[in-house]
This record gives C-alpha cells, sequence and structure tokens, in this order.
C-alpha cells in the first residue's frame, strides 16, 4: 500500500517541468532530433539582420558585413568597396595557406581549426610563401599612407574583423578607412595594368 504523501510525490513529479513535445522525431536517447532546413537558418538570419540593422538583405548581398553596410549607407563608393573585398580575400588566403586560424570568430567555425603537422609539402610551403608575400606587399601599401598603423589597423578591423560598431566611425576615422582603401585600389589597378 502506497501511503498519501508517496501518492502526491508521484503526481507532483509527473506534472513537473515542461510537458513533453509531440509528434517530433526522437534520438534513441529521448532527446529531439533538430531538423532545420537550409531555408529555415537563412530566413533566421536575414530576418535577424532585417531587425538589427534596419537593411533589406534581398535588395544587396552588402548588408552581410561592415563593410558593405558602409557602403549602402552611402559613406564609400563601389571601388572603396571593391577594394575592402579583394584585401579580405588576400587575408583570408594568407590565414588558409599559413595554417592559423582565421581571426575573427564569426567568419568561422570554432570546431573545424586545426593547424598543419610537421609536414609540409613543397606546395604548401608555395602556396603559404606566394600568401605571405602578398599580404605583406599590402600591409606595405597601407603603411606607406599618411598615418600608415593607424590606417592599417582601421582598414583591418573593417575588413577583416567586421567589427560592427565601425559602421558609426567618426568622420576622422573614416577618412582613415577612405584612405587606405584608395592606396588599395591605385595599387591593385597598378598591379593589374602591370601584368
Amino acid at each position: 500500500m502506497v501511503s498519501i504523501a508517496e501518492r502526491l510525490r508521484v503526481k507532483r513529479s509527473r506534472s513537473a517541468g515542461r510537458p513533453r513535445k509531440e509528434g517530433v522525431e526522437r534520438f534513441p536517447s529521448g532527446q529531439i532530433k533538430h531538423s532545420e532546413t537550409k531555408r529555415e537558418v537563412r530566413a533566421v538570419a536575414i530576418g535577424a539582420l532585417k531587425r538589427v540593422h534596419g537593411v533589406d538583405y534581398h535588395v544587396s548581398g552588402c548588408s552581410g558585413y561592415t563593410l558593405g553596410r558602409l557602403f549602402m549607407d552611402g559613406n564609400i563608393k563601389k571601388f572603396h568597396l571593391v577594394a575592402g573585398d579583394h584585401y579580405a580575400e588576400v587575408v583570408a588566403q594568407y590565414y588558409s595557406a599559413v595554417g592559423i586560424p582565421f581571426p575573427s570568430a564569426r567568419a568561422q567555425d570554432l570546431f573545424s581549426i586545426s593547424g598543419f603537422g610537421g609536414e609540409t609539402t613543397a606546395e604548401q610551403a608555395r602556396r603559404a610563401r606566394a600568401a605571405s608575400n602578398k599580404m605583406m606587399e599590402l600591409e606595405g601599401v597601407l603603411l606607406k599612407c599618411a598615418d600608415g598603423p593607424r590606417v592599417k589597423s582601421t582598414v583591418y578591423n573593417v575588413c577583416v574583423m567586421d567589427y560592427d560598431a565601425l559602421r558609426f566611425m567618426p568622420e576622422s576615422q573614416l577618412a582613415l578607412l577612405k584612405r587606405g582603401l584608395e592606396a588599395l585600389a591605385w595599387h591593385r589597378g597598378l598591379r593589374e595594368a602591370a601584368e
């Protein structure tokens, strides 16, 4: 025979917590299988962009990153955007070739980070050397500008690190960004003309 107190304890434990979800797939352990499709994930991300930044992603793909939003706000011109995208691409190639993780956590899968082992092939070494030379060349271009270190750090923080707070940077810092992007665009144009 079960006492009244025991029956009440069992009844309370059954009704405690959130009610069990019905009609969902579960793993053998009882956990719910999350089956979000790519479309659902994209819809959530686009909705967040619209809510947080007040821009419509469908109008332009530029709303997904800080440099693109600066372009959409009218703070920089198209050639600035192209130069910044090229700089970010060169830096990403450098980090990939050298084997160190990309510095911005927003731009990577943190669980897939791994460096290279002790052995490297000649092709890996060649790619790493070429990527390093290309990146150092662009850093040299930025450092040759007036206020070079500040220009370099501003361009790096906007284009590579993608700090969203820099979207509302003061005019003096925006001038540094424009100066660096103009130098990169000029250098890229000269390099393409030489090739």
